[in-house]
């Protein structure tokens, strides 16, 4: 392992663009300032509010979306109801489970609706019925055999009224049939271009994403068969793509991989619409993908100048409601000028705001990367409308709006400075609006259009549904009568100075700060972390003797007397100091991590953030929990229970986790006001040793907080065997908690508690409603991640007959994605198992597996000197063919059919109970599964690691641990002693307070 770490990460590409983790108030200020002078939105809103007027009084059809969330608002039980129904109904393979999912979803709403609306009625004859057919627990339920032809007719009646709701938002489902209704769209009104957007979800594997580009190669083919070459490029109808179909690894720190294999791919298309003439636009990312798709679209910017310089179809999406979106203009814009070449560029709003948010929450960023007020994105959107028609000798600007307000403020912008542009409007939506603004021959709208099998409509449509059924949204309130033309049509010109939710750092209020953390997509946030690694050494630390524990413990016993006696506040004030100076020093703890932990640089940051985070929240819970209680009782007396320290605990700590768990243990021992006696795993002393010293700097005395590094078996076992230690907490294997457990049992003296977190054999139940792509995603995080060495880490997945075929393909592919190598590199997913032990043991287990089972990644070849094992999975027969815990990257599979709560019961019978996975869109399901699950941490629907202190308290049950959970409010009690105190008032002279 010597060489691991001599080569410092290379930071592969320069950053475009500023940080988008900016004050929302100031961004805005600026661009409020760039409109001064440019828009008078009071003439924008008389000349919109005549559309209006006419779509209200002519209102679109019932199926188009302003007539469905008229109907069903996306907030209430029905719409939502409607909204799970169509993003997975369609892809259920089985009766049983359609069925299921058809009641579940219909029994938590009411679509009776009025009879005077066509969507209403066909809600109540196609969906209603349900309250009678579907099985269920409501009193109209009918059973037998009646029952179970009725819940089938209901379900395929309700699967009929999805693909008609999907027919209203698909264009066509083959290429051929798109291009033949957008001609039928053309005769019946004027002025309408296309550009064609193939469905489907981002690729996982590279059979995913070949799959794609051929799918954009034939679209491209049918496209430019059915244009004009010699017409102006922005006449002919495009096409739009997405580079994280085209790659499987479409992420930042794969940069130089996705350059290598990516740009030649998208070339290819590139030349393809070149030579039709056809517009070719590669669509917006999430925000930590701007800088990656900034490369590769500067990269084929070249290569069109080099070879197509008179192509002007070639162009990018942008989202205005990212807070640099104006910035990224000015640089989209300069490329052109730098090529020599004009750009086709549509500015749409943004489509994952909702993600956006949480992902920033979730990383502890320091501000949002878009606007958290609607009105602030809109003023970002004519901001960037501007800078767009100003930059007409280079960009062709494209609009993609439904509000009639925006509308009229571009056409008054585009007047004034006499450049040409379009308007674009998403197929199904926003057509009344447009019936009227293109009765102005001059105008153009591109219908983006959405192309593929109705089944996998489902990301697309629900994504829309989010976007446009927000209240706030115009298109929503265009169809809310109730609101009036001057509210309609108010302007978005004003700035608000507070963001609408609290800031990540802000996220748990003001009694515990979220730690921040870094966002590796960015390269400046990169940057500190590189420079760490290369002035970070891993420092020798000396082991304990095992004979000196006694002395250890007597100065322990000897310093807790003042600690236990100082005010709690004083010690909460302590750990807030230490976790201050760990934020402060988290680079160079990172860089520790990578080099003793072998921590990947993403797990790194988030074991950093977490020590902070169990500092933060054991203060705020010791000032909660050891104030003095007073207790109901008998007039003339006075009861209060109050917790005190119980003396010096051991707190023995595992590798995997070396700062985060050696730190929540110290920390829970020490604001109790307990002394700690610390012995953390052989393997990364030098991690738990800055931990000390920061605690100590913080103003831990040195003999209350003692480091005994040394092998479990001497030092470990001799703490343990100590007679006045009171108490011992415990991360690691289930074995070795055991000899823990029997060790304290057979001391003389008081009863010693035990706190074990242990691990387990932790399973994934996915039903066939589950969405492979989801499914994929949160298996290959939970069992991979980390090289599988988290007590958390999925060993068991339990994936339905029906799919088992396409989502096991699905992680095949994605796992083989993965880049198995030195830690210390930004690009590595998979890093090496602990030590040379772990791998032999590891390497026993996938041999016999080979043997024993249906093996479905390539024979391991490990790298002995580095320890690398690259991820394993395997297919058996039964869930009771698993019978032990591995500790590393391997995952048994396992099919199942008929009743998941026998599944659950089987789960049950192993005897572990750490954290469980269930991937299902039916609620009562998820609900009653982890109801059953004698399990600690139940997850649905995303992946089984990563728990957050104060939020997903962890901790198992059976096999896998004690409790209390780590992180949780119930944790800190448990290294305490009670004590109650009852003093009799009226010992002296009476009770005088029954006088008042």
């Amino acid at each position: 392992m010597a060489n691991m770490h001599s080569e410092t990460p290379s930071i592969a590409a320069a950053q475009h663009l500023p940080s988008p983790y900016r004050p929302e108030a100031d961004v805005v200020a600026g661009r409020l300032q760039s409109l001064q002078g440019a828009l008078d939105w009071a003439d924008a809103a008389r000349a919109a509010a005549p559309w209006v007027a006419a779509v209200r009084r002519n209102p679109p059809p019932f199926w188009a979306m302003e007539s469905l969330l008229k109907e069903y608002p996306i907030s209430s039980a029905e719409g939502l109801a409607l909204m799970r129904l169509a993003e997975a109904l369609l892809r259920v393979p089985d009766a049983e489970t359609a069925i299921a999912l058809t009641a579940d979803q219909l029994s938590r709403a009411d679509f009776d609706g009025s009879p005077d609306s066509a969507l209403s009625r066909l809600s109540h004859n196609a969906i209603s019925l349900s309250k009678r057919f579907l099985p269920g627990d409501g009193a109209g339920a009918q059973g037998g055999l009646f029952g179970r032809l009725g819940a089938r007719t209901v379900v395929a009646a309700t699967l009929r009224a999805v693909q008609l709701l999907g027919r209203q938002f698909v264009l066509g489902q083959t290429i051929g049939e798109a291009t033949d209704e957008a001609q039928a769209a053309r005769r019946r009104q004027a002025n309408l271009r296309f550009s064609y957007d193939m469905l489907g979800e981002g690729a996982r594997t590279a059979d995913d994403a070949q799959r794609y580009l051929a799918h954009y190669q034939e679209a491209i083919a049918h496209i430019a068969s059915r244009c004009d070459p010699a017409q102006p490029v922005q006449h002919n109808d495009g096409i739009s793509i997405k580079l994280s179909a085209l790659h499987p690894r479409y992420e930042a720190l794969q940069q130089e991989r996705v350059m290598r294999e990516l740009v030649p791919r998208v070339w290819a298309l590139c030349e393809q619409a070149a030579r039709a003439n056809i517009n070719l636009t590669i669509d917006a990312e999430e925000v930590d993908r701007l800088e990656l798709s900034l490369d590769v679209f500067e990269a084929l910017a070249g290569l069109v100048a080099r070879h197509h310089p008179r192509w002007q179809g070639f162009g990018l999406a942008l989202q205005s409601y990212q807070t640099r979106a104006l910035e990224l203009i000015a640089h989209v814009a300069q490329v052109g000028r730098r090529h020599g070449i004009r750009l086709m560029c549509r500015l749409v709003k943004g489509a994952y705001w909702d993600a956006e948010i949480k992902r920033a929450q979730e990383m502890g960023l320091p501000h949002y990367p878009v606007f958290t007020h609607k009105h602030h994105t809109d003023i970002s959107y004519l901001a960037c409308a501007r800078a767009l028609l100003d930059a007409q000798d280079v960009i062709y600007p494209q609009f993609a709006t439904h509000n009639a307000g925006t509308i009229a403020a571009i056409v008054q912008m585009a007047n004034r400075s006499g450049a040409r542009f379009e308007l674009q409007r998403l197929h199904g939506m926003g057509e009344g609006i447009y019936r009227e603004v293109l009765q102005n021959p001059l105008l153009a709208c591109r219908v983006y259009a959405p192309v593929g099998q109705h089944r996998d409509l489902l990301a697309y449509l629900v994504r829309r549904l989010l976007e446009n059924g927000a209240n706030s949204s115009f298109v929503h309130q265009l169809a809310d009568e109730s609101l009036g033309m001057d509210e309609l049509l108010q302007s978005p010109l004003h700035l608000s100075p507070q963001p609408s939710l609290p800031l990540p750092p802000q996220l748990y209020g003001a009694q515990r700060a979220n730690s921040l953390g870094l966002d590796l997509a960015a390269a400046a946030m990169r940057e500190p972390l590189a420079q760490a690694l290369a002035a970070t050494a891993v420092p020798a630390i000396p082991q304990a003797d095992p004979q000196g524990v006694t002395e250890a413990v007597d100065r322990s016993i000897a310093a807790g007397r003042a600690w236990a006696r100082m005010p709690v506040p004083a010690r909460c004030d302590i750990l807030r100091g230490a976790a201050d100076a760990m934020q402060d020093q988290l680079p160079h703890l990172c860089a520790l991590l990578v080099k003793e932990g072998f921590k990947t640089w993403g797990d790194a940051v988030s074991e950093v953030r977490e020590a902070i985070d169990f500092l933060r929240y054991y203060a705020m819970e010791a000032q909660r929990l050891l104030q003095p209680l007073a207790l109901p009782g008998p007039t003339g007396e006075s009861n209060v229970l109050r917790l005190t320290a119980r003396g010096p605990w051991a707190c023995i700590s595992p590798w995997n986790f070396p700062l985060a768990i050696f730190t929540g243990q110290v920390a829970a021992a020490l604001v109790t006001g307990n002394t700690v006696l610390a012995k953390p795993a052989e393997q990364t002393p030098a991690v738990a040793a800055q931990a000390v010293r920061l605690l100590h700097a913080a103003g831990v005395p040195a003999d209350v907080l003692q480091l005994l590094h040394g092998p479990g078996e001497t030092v470990g076992a001799a703490l343990v065997a100590e007679p006045r230690i009171a108490g011992v907490v415990f991360t690691g294997s289930t074995q070795v908690a055991k000899i823990i457990q029997r060790a304290l049992a057979a001391k003389d003296g008081p009863i010693v508690p035990l706190i074990a977190e242990t691990g387990g054999i932790n399973a994934m139940l996915v039903d066939s409603t589950a969405l492979p792509e989801q499914v994929a995603d949160a298996v290959v995080q939970s069992a991979f991640r980390s090289a599988g060495q988290r007590c958390s880490a999925l060993r068991l997945l339990l994936v339905h007959e029906a799919i088992a075929d396409g989502v096991v393909a699905m992680i095949q592919g994605a796992a083989r994605e993965l880049v198995t190598g030195n830690p210390a590199q930004w690009a590595t997913d998979v890093g090496p198992v602990i030590d040379d032990e772990a791998l032999a043991n590891l390497l026993r287990h996938v041999e016999r597996l080979h043997a024993t089972a249906t093996p479905l990644l390539p024979r391991p070849n490990p790298d002995a000197g580095m320890r690398l094992l690259p991820p394993q999975a395997f297919e058996l027969r039964r869930v009771e063919d698993v019978k032990q815990e591995i500790f590393g990257p391997v995952l048994h599979i396992v099919r199942w059919g008929g009743d998941p709560m026998d599944v659950i019961e089987a789960v049950n019978r192993m005897g572990y109970g750490l954290t469980l996975g269930i991937q299902t869109r039916i609620d009562s399901r998820a609900e009653a599964l982890a109801r059953a699950a004698r399990i600690g941490n139940v997850y649905v629907n995303r992946n089984m690691i990563g728990a957050v202190v104060g939020v997903q308290p962890f901790g198992g049950e059976g096999l896998s641990g004690t409790g209390p959970k780590a992180g949780g409010p119930h944790y800190l009690a448990r290294f305490c002693a009670e004590q109650t105190v009852t003093i009799n008032t009226t010992a002296a002279g009476g009770n005088v307070a029954l006088l008042a």
